[in-house]
Formats: structure tokens, sequence, C-alpha cells
């Protein structure tokens, strides 16, 4: 692991693996110490491919050593946002490539899966924006105490942060967005379970760059050879731009940029 001191300070690690191990390690570490003290640890979480190594490392350390998780609260990025006539409604759990699907299959079965019945994160405690009342999301968390930590993660070939996309300004909340063609067909490959372009929404829930920079700590996390051209990007900023929306990581005075040799290979 080598570090390069940056607006936010970039670690390169051998695989996604890896990352996920040592920030499993962490994220463990602090919602233990918070339940020590007796207060929430709110957390806020991505779906998709990158975050995947580390929830399946918090799974293993779950498994070997269970822990108390019932002060954890998940706060999730984002949602597809269905139309129906006028309004919108969230995506269905029971969709394969829902977010709320990726939550229970990802994170909250398998964390709870060896933990025993009083130890274990509440359904309840995992929350989602709600399409009828998405403002309401931003006030739900300042309610709880604020996000402690984000675990972010970019789109790879515009940037985009949740549902985010470029040119999202600063002082966004969570909102209903229109998703751009290349945030749609990233998350084709993400949830091939779509079939096809067509299939994908064209519309999500999304917590927005105020809702994110709220919080008190994130790491952004860029793995494989695809996030090559973000992590290029985010390495050459040093603060926020609306045209790469993952270059929030530098609005936040400890976040870390972490990233695999393949996506850290063309950088000088």
């Amino acid at each position: 692991m080598t570090d390069i001191t940056r607006s936010a300070k970039l670690q390169t690690f051998r695989s996604a693996e890896e990352i996920g191990e040592h920030l499993a390690n962490r994220l463990l570490r602090e919602i233990e110490q918070a339940r020590m003290v007796g207060r929430r640890f709110v957390l806020g979480c991505p779906t998709g491919r990158t975050p995947r190594p580390t929830y399946s490392a918090i799974a293993r350390r779950l498994a070997m050593e269970p822990r108390d998780l019932r002060h954890l609260t998940l706060v999730m990025m984002d949602e597809y946002a269905i139309e129906t006539g006028a309004r919108f409604e969230h995506a269905s759990p029971d969709k394969p490539w829902s977010c709320h699907h990726f939550a229970q299959r990802e994170i909250l079965g398998p964390w709870n899966e060896k933990l025993p019945k009083n130890l274990q994160l509440s359904a309840s405690n995992v929350w989602f924006p709600e399409a009828e009342n998405p403002e309401a999301y931003d006030t739900r968390i300042e309610n709880a105490g604020g996000i402690d930590f984000f675990i972010l993660a970019s789109g790879a070939t515009d940037g985009h942060v949740a549902f985010n996309p470029p040119g999202t300004p600063r002082d966004s909340h969570t909102r209903v967005v229109a998703l751009s063609e290349q945030t749609r067909r990233d998350n084709l490959q993400t949830f091939p379970a779509f079939g096809s372009i067509e299939a994908v929404p064209r519309h999500g829930i999304s917590a927005g760059i105020a809702t994110i920079t709220a919080a008190r700590d994130a790491v952004m996390i860029l793995t494989g050879s695809a996030k090559r051209e973000s992590l290029a990007r985010v390495v050459e900023a040093d603060q926020y731009d609306p045209t790469w929306p993952a270059t929030v990581i530098h609005e936040f005075p400890t976040g870390e940029i972490l990233a695999d040799r393949e996506a850290a290979s063309t950088l000088g």
C-alpha cells in the first residue's frame, strides 16, 4: 500500500479485495467505538459492484467475531424511481436490480447471517429515500445526528456519484433526478438482470451532493481498469467540480481515495 498526499489522500492497494478488508476493519472498529459510548453510528452506503468487496469482508468478519449492530443505521444513497402517471414511486424490492433488493442480498442478509438475533442489524435501520417525499430524507438524517461515514463510488465514464450526474450543483439535496444515458448504461453493467438498456428506469431518487458532504467523513473507492479515467479526474482536482461529481471527496477534510493497482496504473 502506498500513500500520495493530495487534497484528499490517495491510497493504492493491490486489489479491490484488499481495499475491502482495509475498509471493513476501519468501519467495524468505528462502529464498535460508537456502541461503547452508547451512540448510534450512521453509515452512508452505495449499491453496485464497487462496494461489494467491503460488504463481503464485513460479513466474513462478523461471522468470525460477532458484533452488536443494533445501534447501526445504514443510509442508502439512492433507488430507482418508477413513473406512475404524474407521480413517482420507488422500484419494488422484489426486482433483482432494485437498490432495496441489493441491500437485502449484499448487506443485511450476509451481515446478520451468523449473528444472534439480539445483535442483528434491524431492517428498519436500513433507510432509503422515498420518491413521494425525497426532501424528507435529509431531515431524517439530520434528526438522527447526521452521517458518521460515507462510502462513495464513482461512475466509470462520467464520474456520477449515486444518481448525481455531471452538472449537479454543490448545494443539491435528495431529489428525483433524470438518469443520463451513460448512468443507465453503467447500471445495466452493474445489474445484468435488466436485460437491455430499454428496461433501465429513466429516473432515480438520489441523495444530493450537499446530503453527502454533510457527513463527517468519507472515502471514495475506485477499482478496476474502467475507473482509470475517473481516478485521474478525481486526483487532478482539489475541490468539488460539478462536471465530475466524484470530486466530492475533496470536500471532506479527512477524506481518502482508495484505488486498486488497475485503476491507478496510468497515474504519473
